[in-house]
């Protein structure tokens, strides 16, 4: 039994040792591989990136590492920065591309290369290249020659790596949390745009004999993806915040997916005019379950421009507040500032063939001083379509208005349907509107009515408003038809003893008695229409312009013309006059009454 013991002991011992020779000499073996193949990794790898560029990038590092066992490797201190001169000569060859590239970095890791394969077959096959968080510098220039290439290289990458090559393929290279500056060279003094944490990852990029004229590759690649979690932007005027969350793009399918893209002010609705000097409107904005179809990825990597066939939003809000009480400050002029004058002055080209609108809720709110109170209207639950969103002169000749049809529901009750014509060359900002309110409760206009205007609105019901308008920077005209009957006003003033708004008995009394017309058409069955001239103040906005130009036929049709106006005033000033004249005889009789009485004392 001993002796058996000892045997088995003295087997494990002998494996035990030859295992660890086995060990040592494989070890020595990879030391030796990776002693040797770090010379000929190095010297491809920069061979490799100058040659297969047409020499316009070389690579530089301060050290390579390698595992032979593993199949990996890393570069420390890495840099790919352009050969200017190079650049200049392929401008004259008319071979340079639109974009130039400088990228930086601690560290890129290559893992799983097969080195025997390079040995014996001249074939660098990678499975993953990682640059960790680098420094991505892109710079933009268009050059006519390259209008309407293929998104494949002009000249195969293959004819200058031939000779040492026969294939280097890669089937993922990752840019994780990137760093990326773009500077637009085709302007002067244009401001560089910067976006961080941006995750990007090129998919199976192949250069072979047959590669470059594959018609399912672009750029010698399968697929990019392109994917940015919580990104917060801040706006040069420091007034807003700019968040992205989760974005996602693939160029295989053209679709560009964002969670939620929202302009977030970084002030409250009272302090953000306080803060910035003057009424100006402040804009919150949110939109979720955005998705761009069929978007153009060569035709935005050549030349920046952002073509889509279709972007859809599934739900989002458009909300948007003005402080009056600083209407006496100065004002910023907004000539010029209408929604497709502002989309003329974004510096990226762009064009959306159509968006899709969906549950979407849009209000308009003012704060009066005179009645401390803010007067809000919303529109609910909109939906609609814009098509030909552009800012492309080439797509404006062509077609330049931009379609806008939406419908909406007015405080969540009238059905409101509008549609917007703009003129996306008119220089004095030309664009038309009409559209059709339905029938809804009169009541729900005290929301706005009765702290912007001090006017209540007891009873009455709305039929139809229909309105037309065509306008421009300076002004609107158009006609409204405001259909309505039992119609009840009361007139409203702030009280500061008490904390709400109370009725001016008087006023309102005169107001239905001889200025509102209770119903529309009257009982002689007349249709009374009001033809609209707005004239626009320079500091009034876009949404204040359709407001104020529809209040001013809504005022007419009720009866609120500047004769009964003028007629109103006449008979307050005639009863005022009555009021003293009562004042004063009440007064000479009390007078008269004491001089009697003092008179029978004596």
């Amino acid at each position: 039994m001993q002796a058996t013991k000892s045997k088995r002991y003295k087997i494990l011992k002998w494996i035990t040792a030859l295992l660890l020779v086995l060990f040592l000499i494989l070890s020595a073996a990879a030391w030796y591989l990776n002693v040797k193949s770090r010379p000929l990794l190095t010297d491809r790898i920069k061979t490799l990136v100058y040659q297969s560029t047409d020499s316009l990038y070389t690579i530089s590092f301060s050290r390579v590492s390698t595992n032979i066992l593993t199949g990996n490797a890393s570069l420390t201190n890495v840099k790919i920065t352009p050969d200017t001169n190079r650049y200049k000569e392929l401008i004259a060859l008319k071979r340079a591309p639109n974009n130039l590239y400088t990228v930086s970095l601690k560290k890129l890791s290559v893992r799983h290369f097969h080195p025997l394969k390079l040995y014996r077959e001249r074939k660098l096959q990678l499975n993953d290249i990682i640059f960790d968080k680098p420094e991505v510098l892109m710079q933009n220039k268009q050059y006519a020659f390259n209008e309407g290439r293929a998104p494949r290289p002009i000249k195969s990458p293959y004819a200058f790596i031939s000779k040492s090559l026969a294939e280097f393929s890669i089937k993922s290279i990752r840019f994780k949390d990137a760093s990326f500056k773009y500077v637009n060279k085709n302007v002067s003094n244009a401001r560089p745009f910067l976006i961080n944490d941006l995750n990007i990852t090129l998919t199976d990029l192949l250069i072979d004999s047959t590669s470059a004229d594959d018609p399912t590759r672009f750029y010698l690649l399968k697929d990019i993806v392109i994917t940015l979690k919580n990104y917060v932007y801040h706006t040069p005027d420091k007034m807003y915040d700019i968040k992205v969350d989760k974005l996602d793009f693939r160029a295989t399918t053209g679709k560009l997916r964002i969670d939620s893209f929202a302009l977030a002010p970084r002030y409250s609705e009272m302090a953000f005019g306080k803060r910035a000097g003057y009424a100006r409107e402040r804009f919150a904005i949110k939109m979720n379950n955005i998705l761009l179809n069929g978007i153009d990825l060569p035709l935005y990597i050549s030349k920046q421009e952002l073509w889509a066939k279709e972007m859809n939003i599934a739900q989002g809000y458009v909300s948007v507040f003005n402080n009056d009480s600083l209407r006496n400050k100065p004002r910023q002029s907004k000539i010029g500032k209408f929604p497709h004058q502002l989309l003329q002055m974004v510096e990226a080209p762009l064009l959306v063939q159509k968006i899709k609108l969906n549950n979407i809720d849009v209000s308009y709110a003012v704060y009066n001083d005179e009645s401390d109170r803010t007067g809000k209207i919303t529109f609910e639950h909109t939906s609609g379509t814009i098509k030909n969103a552009t800012n492309l002169e080439k797509i404006k000749a062509i077609n330049p208005i931009m379609e806008v049809n939406l419908t909406s529901y007015l405080f969540a009750q009238g059905k409101l349907d509008v549609n917007f014509k703009f003129d996306l060359t008119a220089k004095d900002g030309a664009f038309a509107y009409d559209g059709v309110l339905h029938s809804f409760n009169a009541r729900v206009l005290n929301k706005i009515t009765t702290p912007l205007g001090l006017v209540r609105v007891n009873r009455g019901s709305v039929d139809q408003l229909k309105f037309n308008f065509k306008a421009n920077d300076l002004g609107a005209k158009g006609k409204v038809v405001f259909s309505y009957y039992d119609l009840s006003v009361a007139l409203m003033k702030n009280d500061p003893t008490k904390d709400h708004l109370v009725k001016r008995g008087l006023l309102s009394f005169l107001a239905n008695a001889l200025i509102i017309n209770s119903e529309n058409p009257g009982p002689d069955g007349k249709l009374i229409t009001a033809d609209v001239a707005y004239d626009r103040p320079p500091g009034s906005s876009f949404f204040n312009l359709i407001w104020r130009s529809l209040f001013a036929g809504i005022k007419h049709s009720v009866g609120i013309t500047e004769e009964k106006e003028n007629e109103i005033k006449t008979h307050i000033a005639n009863f005022k006059a009555m009021q003293k004249s009562h004042q004063q005889r009440k007064q000479r009789r009390l007078q008269r009454r004491e001089r009697k009485e003092r008179n029978e004392g004596r």
